[in-house]
């Protein structure tokens, strides 16, 4: 279970459904867009910090965004 490629794909998931740019979503988030790109990714090992962070911005529940096997 690769968790980082599992949380960058419910990541890149949640904006398409809120209609938000990876833009919008960072700076929502705090962080730099190209931080965020590397989460969606799967290139970055982010801090339980940032998926609380990133969370809160797509506003879904932290668990959202590390389910395996999500299907959207």
């Amino acid at each position: 279970m690769d968790l980082p490629k599992i949380l960058g794909r419910n990541v890149r998931q949640q904006p398409e459904a809120l209609g938000a740019s990876q833009e919008e979503i960072a700076f929502r988030a705090g962080m730099n867009r190209a931080y965020l790109s590397d989460v969606e990714r799967g290139a970055r090992n982010p801090t339980v910090r940032v998926v609380g962070r990133l969370a809160k911005a797509l506003g879904v529940d932290p668990s959202e965004l590390l389910r395996v096997g999500k299907d959207r």
